[in-house]
């Protein structure tokens, strides 16, 4: 694992934790079943600070919303895929109905160091490094609230939303309220991560059209399952609820197939920090949104290829590929210096074999060796 620079801290939920050693048996789960539940990996102290955070986020407290109101809606009519923004809630409505204004909030790691660190926890980062790395790169963060009564979300594939190449998304969903059934946690159709993604009938959202006899499909994210195409394929696979306790972390990969129901109850929330990360050698345009009118692109895309890299953080190891830094300074790869990555890499140039005996004993992998034999 890549040891990170360490930081001076007085908070209690800064100091690092121990790292987390993924098992044999974790990572077969991984494999077969497309998810995996890693029980308390996030500290109980962690959790009650973003248990605080959420509180203060949703009554408009934070420092950061000070000055900004959202417009008056009807939070009934809230979709599974409704999204806000850091505003405040509207100022006369009471504690109860301030939580209501709220459903999931995308990419506040941008605007906030706690999102920021919880993206680059060390604990998560230590088994993404086991499923996916060597090299991580962090994409993207969802603070989801889910108050009472708030919908779910319908069958969908992470990757429909945002395609690597190679193909290495992983999401790590930590539960910040114990979740089961009745308020909303989520649900896989298990296996089905050996499905390929399916392409819309509409709209710019990813898929592998290459397949000859590949369905697009409709409705993807919608809760109705009539109206969701993906449903007759979830269908084929056993559907299996993971539930979570507060500090829990569940992976899952960018295909397989999962949802969320409903929060059927009257007094709990299903509140959970999302981090969405891929293999940093992965190329990916996600997130570098469409050129302005005069052709711009934001800094840090590649203005030929589209290549939005630079607009994500290196988390772990290293890569041949842009990323960006921490804009908080939280403690990751992308700080460390270029001679302290090539360190962690050495191991994958040591192990080949002697091409000049053909023995497969480890030696050192030089690519400035002629090994062709001019020799009949």
């Amino acid at each position: 694992m890549v040891a990170s620079p360490a930081r001076e801290t007085s908070n209690p939920a800064q100091v690092a934790p121990a790292p987390y050693r993924v098992s044999v048996r974790e990572y077969r789960t991984f494999r077969e079943q497309g998810f995996l539940v890693v029980p308390g990996l996030v500290s109980a102290e962690e959790i009650a600070e973003l248990r605080r955070h959420t509180e203060d986020l949703m009554q408009g407290r934070l420092p950061e919303q000070q000055g900004t109101r959202m417009g008056a809606r009807d939070p009934r009519a809230d979709t599974g895929t409704t999204m806000q923004g850091l505003e405040a809630p509207p100022e006369h409505l009471s504690p109860e109905e301030k939580a209501e204004y709220f459903l999931r909030i995308h990419m506040l790691h941008r605007k906030l160091e706690l999102h920021e660190r919880y993206l680059l926890h060390p604990r998560v980062l230590d088994v993404l490094q086991a499923l996916i790395g060597p090299d991580v790169l962090a994409l993207q963060t969802m603070l989801f609230l889910k108050p009472p009564g708030k919908p779910g979300q319908g069958w969908h594939q992470d990757t429909y939303y945002i395609p690597t190449h190679p193909d290495s998304l992983c999401g790590a969903w930590i539960a910040i309220d114990d979740c089961d059934e009745l308020n909303g946690a989520m649900w896989f159709a298990a296996g089905s991560q050996h499905e390929p993604v399916y392409p819309p009938k509409e709209g710019r959202q990813y898929g592998d059209r290459a397949l000859g006899d590949i369905e697009a499909v409709g409705g993807v994210s919608n809760p109705d399952d009539a109206q969701n195409d993906l449903t007759r394929i979830a269908d084929r696979y056993p559907q299996l609820l993971a539930p979570a306790r507060a500090g829990d972390v569940v992976f899952f990969g960018g295909h397989i197939l999962h949802r969320s129901k409903r929060n059927f109850t009257t007094d709990r929330f299903r509140r959970s920090f999302v981090g969405h990360y891929c293999n940093a050698r992965s190329f990916t345009q996600w997130g570098a949104g469409r050129p302005d009118a005069d052709g711009g692109l934001p800094a840090g895309v590649d203005p030929v290829t589209r290549m939005s890299n630079g607009l994500h953080i290196l988390a772990r190891g290293d890569t041949h590929l842009p990323f960006a830094r921490p804009r908080f300074g939280t403690p990751c790869a992308a700080l460390l210096s270029p001679e302290e990555r090539r360190e962690q890499r050495e191991f994958a140039a040591t192990m080949m074999g002697d091409m000049d005996s053909g023995m497969m004993d480890p030696a050192m992998a030089d690519p400035e060796v002629d090994h062709d034999d001019d020799e009949d």
